[in-house]
């Protein structure tokens, strides 16, 4: 079983004890230690950007990911479970141990269809004994909640979907600046592929009536930490492989093939729907006809999405994703048949006719 990541909402002045792996503490600086800003040197001082909440660029948001922390704005779809029957019921949908989930704990799941492929990618969240949150991809709550309640008969567990603003920092001291957020907001764990990451909520707006206009997530900011553009989170989800809803998930998609299933799956609970899928590729490999592999596009070109990409004149598979690094260049993901042996040299080419070289690498282990 996985080791799930947590957000336990403490608080207090005192030291607190040592958290396990994911865990997200709430407490505010002893008094007359102020915060301070670390600067992505290694230094203190103010980050950029920090002084007036403007918006840094990308190539030193990049920076900031990979050497500090680094702030975006964004949303998340939330599903809240709550209800007598909500950990029974969701154990036998989803393919984590969900009655074994301690209050507090989070976990990556995978809500698929009776016949084993995706219909959603969430993280799974236990806030009490009787209520989970959900969180997927912003747009792809509906169809979890449709997929959810399709399967909830005579059940004591009420499902809401709501499209929450989130604060979603990422970088090695991810975990560290959510301990400064304000005590009223609750990180939820998004870490992968070895970079940390931690996304804010506010609970309160779980609440409040569809109307009520939204917080502007910028004021959330933790003392030091620098808000990058919007694309900053697309390109670091490239560079660590992680794969999203409507690009590299879908639902034709096998959960082997993206490289999901080891944080994704508990292999010990009992059944759930689409169980028979994922255990049967699990015994046989996980070999799957295509699976997920990064890309670096030799060139300053930028191909499209769905540029087809061929070895010796075959196809051997179709760009998913295309980001542009500032360090890098272009780069991407793609599904690539199982014959192609990675590292390996491709031609993409667009819909436009244009064609590049590009390079297939592996994608970091999920666990880091």
């Amino acid at each position: 079983m996985t080791a799930r990541p947590a957000a336990d909402g403490s608080t207090g002045e005192a030291a607190p004890t040592p958290a396990p792996r994911g865990v997200v503490r709430r407490f505010r600086p002893p008094t007359g230690q102020p915060v301070v800003a670390r600067s992505p040197l290694g230094g203190v001082g103010p980050a950029p950007g920090c002084q007036n909440g403007s918006v840094i660029d990308l190539r030193t948001a990049e920076q900031l990911a990979f050497d500090d922390v680094v702030a975006v704005a964004g949303h998340r779809d939330l599903l809240r479970v709550r209800g007598a029957d909500a950990a029974s019921y969701l154990h036998g949908q989803v393919s984590q141990d969900v009655e074994g989930l301690a209050v507090g704990a989070s976990s990556w799941t995978l809500l698929l269809q009776p016949q084993g492929k995706v219909d959603a990618w969430l993280r799974l969240h236990r806030r009490a004994e009787d209520e989970f949150w959900l969180d997927v991809d912003a747009g792809f709550g509906p169809r979890a909640k449709e997929r959810l309640d399709r399967f909830k008969l005579r059940v004591d567990a009420e499902i809401e979907l709501r499209t929450v603003p989130a604060l979603m920092l990422r970088g090695p001291n991810s975990q560290r600046s959510a301990q400064d957020a304000a005590d009223a907001l609750v990180g939820l764990s998004a870490s992968w592929g070895g970079l940390e990451g931690v996304d804010l909520i506010d609970p309160a707006l779980l609440d409040q009536p569809d109307d009520v206009s939204q917080p502007d997530v910028s004021a959330w900011l933790p003392a030091g930490v620098a808000q990058g553009p919007a694309e900053t989170v697309d390109l670091l989800r490239v560079r660590q492989g992680l794969p999203a809803m409507g690009r590299e998930l879908d639902e034709s998609t096998i959960p082997a093939a993206a490289g999901i299933v080891e944080p994704s799956v508990d292999f010990t609970k009992g059944c759930y729907v689409g169980q028979e899928l994922v255990a049967r590729i699990d015994s046989r490999g996980n070999n799957t006809p295509t699976r997920l592999y990064g890309l670096r596009f030799v060139g300053p070109e930028i191909p499209d999405v769905g540029a087809e990409l061929t070895l010796d004149d075959s196809v051997a598979g179709r760009v998913t994703t295309v980001a542009v690094s500032p360090s890098l260049g272009p780069i991407g993901l793609a599904y690539l048949r199982r014959a192609v042996e990675v590292p390996a040299s491709l031609v993409a080419t667009s819909p436009d006719g244009r064609s590049q070289t590009v390079e297939a690498i592996e994608l970091p282990d999920p666990a880091g």
